[in-house]
């Protein structure tokens, strides 16, 4: 059986032309088991098989715990009609050409379920080749997806500084995540499309209103995240997805955990929402698509 690492250089010696360094800007190439620039900047791939980009640490909102809580909640199944919603997009998209590999990836992937979902509904739905990369600033999150997920790319990588040639991507997946736009813009092949999910007032209202007693934070509007998107690309698709998803009680505390509806709660009273026995949850999103052109 291949070593995890072994497996990771394959993978990314395949398609090490995309990559360029984040240091110099020059291009690079897989040589052993590191990826390296003309200029001999050198980024290894780490043992678990993911490479980090980040040129110095960094900080972010999302721990391991949470991190492993939502890869637990993607796992039973939560996300799954959002996630079908985007490979639907994706498949309408390259159906109508002939191109037999795509590239994709997903911006602010946290723990990789989300892209690893995405890719395997595609090559159920499709006889093309799929190159997934996730990237995300948390290094957490990258090693729990390349421990998850090793038939995709992981990366340890900076929003605003992609470590990407221009024009490399057919599809930019930002799903509940952060975006920076003239990255996003220059690295999409100019047929390409980005496709964002955003939570609609219902996401998740239960929690909301267990977690907050004031009616402004209960209500929540996504129109300054959509309205941004709509200043940046020309919409291609869109699409409301809303139903009610039912989870076990051993599962409802990594639900908690995972939002960032508690982040900033105490253990009180995150134990007395949990003594409200709410086990039905309501997921309501838009999945918007948008091109340069």
């Amino acid at each position: 059986m291949m070593k995890k690492i072994d497996e990771a250089v394959e993978n990314f010696k395949r398609v090490d032309d995309i990559f360029k360094c984040p240091l110099c800007g020059r291009e690079m190439k897989i040589i052993g088991k590191s990826l390296i620039c003309e200029n001999k900047h050198c980024f290894d791939i780490s043992k678990q098989g993911y490479i980090n980009f980040l040129t110095r640490s960094s900080n972010n909102d999302y721990d391991k715990e949470m991190l492993e809580s939502r890869n637990i909640i993607c796992k039973c199944g939560f996300f799954d009609p959002i996630l079908k919603g985007v490979s639907d997009f994706i498949s309408n998209k390259i159906s109508s050409n002939n191109d037999p590999k795509y590239f994709i990836l997903d911006a602010g992937c946290g723990e990789g379920s989300h892209l690893n979902k995405i890719i395997n509904n595609l090559h159920e739905d499709t006889k093309r080749e799929f190159n997934g990369i996730g990237i995300d600033i948390s290094k957490d999150g990258i090693h729990i997806a390349s421990r998850e997920y090793e038939k995709q790319m992981w990366c340890v990588a900076d929003l605003a500084k992609l470590p990407f040639m221009n024009n490399q991507f057919d599809f930019i997946l930002n799903i509940f995540s952060p975006s920076n736009y003239l990255e996003f813009k220059r690295i999409l092949k100019d047929k390409g499309s980005v496709i964002k999910v955003v939570p609609e007032g219902g996401y998740l209202k239960e929690l909301r209103n267990a977690f907050y007693d004031g009616e402004d934070k209960r209500n929540y509007s996504n129109e300054k995240v959509v309205n941004h998107f709509i200043e940046n690309f020309k919409i291609i698709n869109r699409q409301r997805i809303t139903y009610n998803f039912a989870l076990e009680n051993q599962n409802i505390g990594h639900l908690i955990k995972m939002t960032p509806l508690s982040w900033s709660a105490g253990n009180e009273k995150i134990e007395k929402v949990l003594s409200m026995n709410i086990n039905s949850f309501t997921v309501d999103v838009s999945i918007i698509e948008g091109s340069i052109y």
